[in-house]
């Protein structure tokens, strides 16, 4: 089953293309995130599921965004680098973009357009907004920045036994 999900090809933190055709198979949760928000700490969390499901085929990516208080005024090293060594994240973290507006990234015109949010609105709200895509590139549901991320694991779990 093709997806226009696996079309995407954001560039990472090094600016380089990160082929979403790689994900074919796998369960995916997209996060849009930020160093200097009181949901920083989810990274914890986020990083938590990804060492125990990414076995199985669960990938965590983090998209830096800074539209949200400007949460996120360091570069693309800069946040690798806070990541890492505050965090220990070894899940993808890619290249800054904006998550609503004019410049919008494609990754999230396609999430937005795939699930709309509280009240059918579609623009993201703040930092750490989620989305779950499934195996065949479909999104399957959006959360808020107040949804922990280990209250997802159920749904990760039943995504991953699914054929």
């Amino acid at each position: 089953m093709s997806s226009a999900f696996y079309d995407l090809a954001p560039k990472d933190n090094k600016g380089e293309p990160y082929y979403f055709s790689q994900l074919e198979g796998k369960v995916v949760l997209i996060v849009n995130v930020a160093s200097k928000c009181g949901f920083t700490v989810q990274y914890d969390e986020l990083e938590k599921l990804y060492s125990k499901y990414s076995d199985r085929g669960f990938v965590v990516i983090g998209f830096p965004c800074n539209q949200f208080g400007h949460q996120e005024p360091g570069t693309d090293q800069d946040i690798a680098e806070f990541c890492k060594t505050k965090y220990g994240v070894s899940f993808p973290i890619m290249h800054k973009i904006d998550v609503n507006g004019h410049n919008v990234d494609p990754v999230y015109q396609y999430l937005k357009k795939q699930k709309s949010g509280l009240f059918g609105l579609s623009r993201i709200k703040w930092n750490f907004e989620k989305f779950l895509v499934n195996k065949h590139g479909q999104v399957v549901q959006r959360y808020s920045s107040m949804t922990k991320p280990h209250s997802l694991e159920s749904e990760i779990e039943k995504l991953l036994n699914e054929k």
